[in-house]
Parts: structure tokens; sequence; C-alpha cells
């Protein structure tokens, strides 16, 4: 649980800018809609429910945002946070992620753990379970890929072999 300010002396203002303010706000909430209502400022992330099968323990909420996508809709760019709780987290795509504030250890199909924290990025690979525990908080940048199957990446090749001579190159371009 989250700490409240000292009973004497001077109170401690908090800005928006204070990087405390997320974790003493979300630290003390227990809902969505009390981390929402509460936080000074929230990156514009709405609640994106993990699913109910997956969590192991505690009473984790994630939110995220949209941030960009490819005009083709094969990568995208998202923010993601996760308050405190162990969960198992299944990819679909291949995701890179970096860690912006707080921590999670994260532990793959063999066992094998990781402690990630503000500044480190990962690749979870397309295919990939890992199990997530969060302690306090983590906000994290994940960009995600959607890879081509090996026949897919075959018909891409053969398209861009046999469009090639068509293709214009932007003027002062090299060969």
């Amino acid at each position: 649980m989250g700490k409240s300010p000292p009973e004497s002396g001077a109170a401690r203002q908090l800005t928006a800018d204070d990087p405390t303010v997320e974790l003493d706000i979300l630290e003390q909430t227990i809902s969505m809609e009390g981390a929402r209502a509460l936080r000074h400022d929230d990156h514009g992330l709405v609640c994106a429910p993990i699913p109910r099968g997956w969590i192991l323990e505690g009473n984790p909420v994630a939110r995220n945002r949209r941030l960009a996508a490819s005009s083709d809709r094969q990568a995208t760019a998202f923010m993601w946070d996760f308050t405190a709780g162990r969960f198992h987290w299944y990819y679909g795509e291949d995701e890179i992620a970096h860690v912006l504030e707080g921590s999670v250890i994260i532990e793959d199909a063999a066992g094998m753990r990781q402690a990630l924290q503000a500044g480190d990025t990962f690749l979870f690979p397309a295919g990939s379970r890992y199990q997530w525990t969060v302690p306090a908080y983590v906000r994290k940048i994940a960009f995600l890929h959607r890879p081509l199957s090996r026949e897919m990446r075959l018909v891409k090749g053969i398209v861009e072999l046999v469009t090639a001579p068509f293709r214009r190159t932007p003027d002062g371009a090299g060969a």
C-alpha cells in the first residue's frame, strides 16, 4: 500500500512532473476508475484488462494507448502500464519493449528470469509466453510487428523482384 503524507512538518506539494506521483497514487488505488480519477498525468492511457485466465496473483490493472501504426498495419507502437501483480503474457506478434518507468521481473517458459527497469529494452518473440511479476508499477513503450509467414516472405520477395524495374527512385538517390 502507498504511504500517506507525513503527519508533521510542511506538506509536500506534488505536481504532475513529480516522478513519484504516479507510483504513490497507483499504489493506493485498487481500481482502474480510481486510478484514472486520481492520477494527474495519465498519458492518455485507457483500460486494457488482462484476461482473467492469465492472472496468477494480485489484481493487476493494465492500460494502454496506441501511439502510431505503419501504413500496412503490420507494425504498431503502444504505451502500456501495469500495476502490481503476477500474470502470464502471450505474444502473438514480435514485441520490442522499452521500459520507461518502474520495473518488472520476466520469466520465460524455460524458467529463465530477468529483471527489467527504466531504460532497459527487451525482445519478446511472436509465439512466446512470459510470466510478468510487477512489484509496484511499470510503464513501457511497445513496438509490435506482425511477422510474415515463410510463404508470405517468399511472395513478397517475388513481387519486389518483379516490380523493381518499375519503381521510381527519388532524384539524386543512388542505385
